[in-house]
């Protein structure tokens, strides 16, 4: 488990503190400029990397439409509508929705690929979701349901949607003998495409701020957030099931609480407590190995 365990555990990590990395891209140049830069250099350094190192990048046109696919779902349309979603809900209300992908993997997995359906994988993504709510539930609490705030509740569930099914896409693709690495390289290079073609669409003005936060976290966010954790987390999809690897999203939303308590004096309450717990109870429900052939061996 020991290589599971670092892709497991860097993904949670990585993606934990991207949210600060986050911060610095708003301002100035709009979010989805921001993330086209992102995909776009992610895209970049990948291809040349692939090339350099003599891997396989000849496939075919079916090849190629499923890996665009999978970069659509994954790497265009769900940072799309989340980005738009969070103009109008807290950060809280999105981690709740987009926790929820542990449900849908597990469900839609079983739907279009036929992953079985794993009782203590269910069990535990409920204890997760039920301690993920507990977490956040001042901002659950306060919620209201105004116009924006529908508009935004909607495109949330869209996008936890998109991403499930570009889960599900990548391991459909690596079943099908497709590597992590290049078919990353091809997927972000489409949803980078993807995502120049809806700014194009909807007048988006290609600014750029030059100042150092800004290019030091669209650096960050490329290499770790995007081209590491991307390249970790898919890859334990293909080891372990896209089910269980979509319980890292109740996790990293922990590590960013925990940095908000250092950087931001995040007060944590009884029931945040309680919500850890129930979300750490479900990690290990989740993630236990409960028959042979369960787990692929490392």
């Amino acid at each position: 488990m020991g290589v599971n365990l670092l892709y497991y555990a860097g993904t949670v990590i990585i993606w934990g503190t991207t949210w600060l990395a986050i911060k610095f891209q708003l301002g100035t140049v709009d979010p989805l400029v921001s993330i086209i830069y992102r995909f776009t250099l992610a895209a970049a350094m990948l291809q040349v990397y692939c090339r350099v190192a003599r891997l396989k990048m000849r496939f075919t046109a079916g090849e190629h439409l499923f890996m665009a696919l999978q970069g659509v779902l994954l790497f265009a349309l769900n940072y799309w509508m989340f980005y738009v979603a969070e103009v109008t809900l807290t950060s809280g209300i999105v981690a709740v929705v987009f926790s929820t992908m542990v449900i849908l993997n597990i469900f839609n997995g079983a739907l279009l690929i036929g992953s079985p359906v794993r009782p203590q994988v269910l069990v535990g993504a409920l204890f997760g979701l039920a301690g993920i709510g507990l977490v956040f539930w001042p901002e659950l609490s306060s919620f209201s349901l105004s116009d924006r705030a529908v508009f935004g509740l909607g495109l949330s569930i869209a996008a936890t949607c998109s991403a499930s099914l570009g889960n599900i896409t990548s391991a459909r693709n690596q079943k099908s003998g497709l590597p992590v690495v290049q078919t990353n390289a091809w997927g972000m290079s489409y949803g980078a495409l993807a995502m120049v073609a809806a700014a194009l669409v909807t007048g988006k003005s290609f600014d750029f701020e030059v100042t150092g936060p800004y290019v030091v976290s669209l650096l960050y966010l490329t290499i770790f957030g995007s081209i590491v954790a991307f390249g970790f987390y898919l890859s334990l999809v293909g080891r372990i099931g896209a089910d269980r690897a979509a319980y890292a999203t109740l996790l990293f939303p922990l590590v960013a609480l925990g940095m908000s308590t250092v950087f931001e004096g995040y007060n944590w309450t009884p029931q945040a407590f309680a919500g850890v717990t129930l979300i750490l109870i479900g990690n290990v429900l989740a993630l236990s190995k409960v028959g042979r052939g369960d787990v692929k061996p490392v």
